[in-house]
């Protein structure tokens, strides 16, 4: 009958259909259920990953830093108290302010530092009093971009940045008293209010060291409405209604005007270490007529062209966002110091002797944590960018007669090494060009001869060092057996670089052989490093266990590996490849037992060791997190590859616990980016890229020199972590590592990947990466 359906008829249709429904069901079965294809990086970024963080657990110390790749300036709500280092902690109810900030680690605390509020209902100055409940769920974060709902003044507040300005976007309620409040901080501050330009002015001179007696930040706020209302407030003697400015050692500006319901209010804002006219030079350079959405709109591009030079496919949403969230943070820091003038001339202010020069200045960075990866990762993909770096320690050096070592701004004795050797020597080697080099090799030789104007810069030690071939423990030196491990790996990269540059073999060769000092601490007994006398005695009693004294933050299973430049040196000096195995794996086996007595009381890098659970194995801390890589230097790579897998599941996590300790200026989360592509730089200055388990399907870098390089795990998934075979450019490879001019011509690497190990591929020893003593 027209129009109805017989019953076989009606019954075939709905077989086909639950056919396709079935075979639709299945496919989606094929694949894990979080894996995604190729994501939209800017939108995997998650800035609030590692804010679950306070002094006695790190796991990540980081704020969500609002800002561009290396901006002069970041931005970050507030929750801590003014002078804390934990500017915000996710487990905080309350926020004082949005905060612009120069902190690079709550170790080192910030400088130039000043906050923005909104309130109602009363004008309010102090932290305490115009601070407000905040709920996460209002709070929309992104590298570039902040909301969030001020919930006890009813106002929506909104940031986005430029490198060196900002605009902000206050929502308020209908109200006869709305505030804005501009917060100068303690330490010397000065706040100025112009009502007839709507403008406010004012300098920040707050900081925790590493400055010259002129510092200043100089700040510069437009708004887009009148005031009618305006006060200052100082800390000694509160507000003083009516008045317009105020200098003291704790200063504030408030503005008022009644509002509408659902008013925006704008503030366009920008600052200079050079000058107020400066400030207000970068505020017309950078925001110009630009409204808040256009500079939204510019930061959200800027951050996607940086962060699409690496595109991933495969692997869970979780990962792809530990990815780029890691990436994000790679690209932070060092810090821009410097600014252009009203010619478009590249100026700054001299963090070292408080002069305005010429040429570009970074700052904001540990060399100690940064060397092992961030900078490698900068000469693989952002080669111009480092260029800069380089320039900018050229003039570092000139400016204070020292290479920096952590600076923030200027030199802070903080951590240990010369490490700023390896910077050097693997930009140059890895074909960094246009910076003068000449003096920067004058620089590194400096280092070798004494200790600089802070225990950090230099060499301290260098005396004992030079004549002994080690650090005595008994000198009065702390952490010497660290400072003789890393001055030794320094000393191979002078070595390297001499010898590019054409400096005399005597000359290298002195270097060559000081980069051996490393054998002066290997206690045969022990199999591992150990702190020594200056009369050639072992320390006793020697516990393995210990942390710092002879070490760093670390005990000698963490340091014992610091042999970067020189792996099979120290294989020899353990017995072979039988017991250098047995050694690495220890690690893992072994209890988490430690010996806190030279701190007195258990650091948070101890904490973090055992909650993790993997032995001895202290991923939060940067001196061992090179060492599961070096199983292929023993012959046995599959355990590398085992072992990483492991730490980049179970250690990192897109979330305010993301991290397993400090995320120390990119070091942690380039560790992880490197690892995830299957690469990692162990020994920076080899010219070598030490392989690992890749994590996703395919990852497709897009070099500066318009080369691509792409990076493929065939049958890759959670189980299939093993690399069975490898193809390099489709011609079976054997070996451990991947030399970095190969990635730099591009083309592809290639891994078949299965649930169970290679006994037989990359065992030879020509498969094994770089090592000092098979070359010389």
């Amino acid at each position: 009958m027209a129009g109805k359906l017989s019953l076989s008829v009606w019954q075939d249709f709905v077989r086909v259909v639950l056919s396709g429904l079935v075979c639709t069901l299945l496919c989606m079965g094929c694949r894990p259920a979080q894996e995604t294809s190729r994501p939209d990086p800017l939108s995997m970024v998650r800035p609030i990953m590692g804010t679950d963080s306070d002094f006695e657990l790190s796991n990540g110390n980081t704020y969500p830093a609002i800002a561009m790749p290396w901006g002069m300036n970041f931005w970050t709500p507030q929750t801590g108290e003014m002078g804390s280092g934990w500017i915000y902690a996710y487990q905080d109810r309350r926020i004082r302010g949005l905060r612009q900030t120069h902190q690079p680690s709550p170790w080192i605390n910030d400088y130039g530092a000043f906050s923005i509020m909104a309130v109602t209902g009363r004008a309010r100055a102090d932290e305490e009093s115009r601070a407000t409940l905040f709920s996460h769920k209002t709070e929309r974060i992104m590298p570039h971009y902040y909301r969030v709902v001020l919930s006890e003044w009813d106002v929506e507040a909104e940031l986005t940045v430029t490198e060196r300005a900002a605009q902000f976007r206050f929502t308020f309620p209908e109200n006869d008293s709305s505030f804005i409040v501009i917060d100068a901080f303690d330490m010397g501050s000065m706040v100025q209010i112009d009502t007839e330009k709507n403008r406010i002015t004012g300098y920040a001179r707050n900081n925790h060291g590493g400055v010259p007696d002129n510092f200043h930040n100089y700040f510069v706020i437009e708004c887009d409405k009148p005031f009618s209302y305006r006060a200052v407030w100082s800390a000694v003697e509160g507000l003083s209604v009516g008045e317009t400015e105020l200098e003291g050692e704790h200063v504030a500006a408030v503005i008022g005007f009644k509002t509408r319901n659902n008013e925006p209010v704008h503030l366009r804002v920008a600052s200079s270490f050079i000058s107020p006219d400066q400030a207000l030079l970068n505020l017309d350079r950078e925001l110009g007529t630009d409204d808040f959405e256009t500079t939204l709109a510019k930061g959200a591009e800027r951050w996607r062209s940086e962060l699409s030079r690496i595109e991933i496919e495969g692997g869970t949403v979780d990962q792809q966002e530990v990815f780029y969230s890691s990436l994000y943070r790679t690209l932070l820091f060092p810090r821009s110091f410097y600014e252009y003038d009203a010619e478009g001339r590249i100026m700054h202010y001299s963090p070292y002797n408080g002069e305005v020069l010429p040429g570009y200045m970074f700052t904001d960075n540990g060399f100690w944590d940064t060397f092992r990866a961030v900078f490698p990762f900068f000469n693989l993909m952002y080669r111009e960018q480092n260029t800069r770096f380089m320039e900018g320690l050229v003039n570092a050096y000139k400016e204070s007669g020292w290479l920096p070592e952590w600076a923030s701004p200027g030199h802070r004795d903080c951590m240990i090494g010369s490490n700023s050797a390896s910077l050097i020597a693997d930009a140059w080697l890895s074909g960094l060009r246009g910076y003068d080099i000449e003096t920067l090799y004058e620089g590194v030789i400096k280092n070798t001869l004494s200790v600089g104007p802070v225990s950090s810069v230099g060499r301290y030690g260098a005396e004992h060092y030079n004549e002994l071939g080690y650090v005595p423990t008994d000198v009065g030196i702390r952490e010497s057996a660290a400072r003789t491990l890393e001055y030794a790996y320094a000393d191979f990269c002078i070595g390297r670089l001499g010898e590019a540059l054409g400096k005399p073999e005597e000359e290298n060769g002195l270097y060559y052989e000081r980069a051996m000092n490393y054998r002066n601490l290997f206690d045969p007994g022990h199999l591992l490093m150990r702190g020594r006398q200056a009369d050639g005695q072992f320390e006793s009693p020697f516990n393995p266990f210990k942390w710092g004294d002879a070490f760093t933050e670390g005990n000698s299973w963490h340091y014992s590996w610091s042999v970067f430049h020189d792996i099979q040196g120290l294989i020899d000096l353990m017995g072979g490849d039988k017991q250098f195995i047995a050694m690495l794996d220890s690690v893992f086996v072994l209890p988490p037992l430690y010996d806190d007595s030279y701190y007195g009381f258990m650091i948070h890098e101890i904490l973090e060791m055992l909650i993790v659970n993997l032995g001895q194995y202290a991923h939060g801390n940067q001196p061992i997190q090179h060492m599961i890589y070096l199983y292929n230097y023993a012959g046995q790579p599959w355990k590398a590859q085992y072992w990483l897998r492991r730490v980049m599941d179970k250690l990192y996590r897109p979330t305010p616990d993301g991290y397993c300790g400090d995320e120390d200026n990119g070091q942690t989360s380039a560790w992880y980016v490197f690892s995830a592509m299957g690469l990692y730089p162990v020994c920076p200055g080899s010219g070598e890229y030490v392989l690992g388990s890749p994590l996703f399907n395919l990852v497709r870098l897009h070099l500066e020199n318009g080369k691509r390089f792409e990076i493929r795990a065939l049958y890759n998934n959670p189980e299939r972590i093993y690399i069975s075979e490898a193809r390099l450019n489709r011609s079976s490879y054997e070996r451990n590592y991947i030399p970095i001019e190969e990635v730099y011509r591009g083309g592809r690497l290639e891994f078949i990947m299965e649930p169970t190990p290679n006994y037989q591929r990359g065992i030879r020893p020509e498969d094994r990466p770089f090592s000092l003593s098979r070359e010389r």
